[in-house]
């Protein structure tokens, strides 16, 4: 298939707003925290295996006093204040956010890195015909956005490290910035264009 490079009118309030790096950094900490399993766990000495009765008496013996042979201070006991599971998502505000986008969409377009083509379809899912695709395009980082789902193109780029493949909907700040590169389709910028146009 040919692809053709496309220089279309772009909108000024997408693709030239002010670059915000502040709200570029809080938008991918945010992603990031959201992505963490947050699954990390120890046991205390109330969930270690045994330690239910008392070593020995209180008083008496000439040793210090023990209640549990669990205790964090013995070998094979609980840990004191280790990590429990938690949730580290949070959410930054909606303007915020979509500023943040904007920011990373000027960045491209500034920067050169934005490639609009007339469409990408691929007559099959081959990892080379996406190598050559982009090679035509003189491009090894890319992020491509596609208007919808595509089994072809989604499963030919794949196996490529460097090359990753979004529906319009799920743009982020994140990738924008992980890839060198920001190829649209035509109808993606459109798609794009609607969305943060308001």
């Amino acid at each position: 298939m040919e692809v053709q490079v496309i220089h279309p009118q772009l909108k000024d309030e997408v693709f030239r707003t002010k670059i915000r790096p502040y709200l570029l950094q809080q938008e991918v900490v945010m992603q990031l925290s959201n992505r963490r399993a947050g699954s990390a766990a120890t046991k205390t000495k109330g969930l270690v295996r045994g330690g239910g009765r008392k070593p020995w008496r209180q008083k008496g013996t000439g040793r210090a006093r023990a209640g549990s042979i669990r205790s964090p201070l013995w070998v094979g006991g609980g840990t004191i204040f280790g990590p429990q599971p938690r949730n580290y998502s949070y959410r930054l505000p909606k303007s915020a956010r979509k500023e943040a986008l904007l920011s990373a969409l000027s960045l491209k377009h500034q920067d050169g890195k934005l490639i609009v083509v007339n469409n990408l379809v691929l007559g099959e899912a081959k990892t080379k015909i996406m190598r050559k695709l982009l090679e035509n395009l003189e491009v090894k980082s890319a992020l491509i956005i596609i208007p919808a789902s595509d089994d072809f193109l989604e499963r030919a780029a794949r196996n490529l490290a460097s090359v990753k493949v979004l529906r319009a909907e799920g743009l982020n700040v994140y990738d924008l910035l992980r890839y060198e590169n920001l190829v649209l389709t035509q109808e993606s910028l459109e798609v794009i264009e609607k969305r943060l146009v308001s």
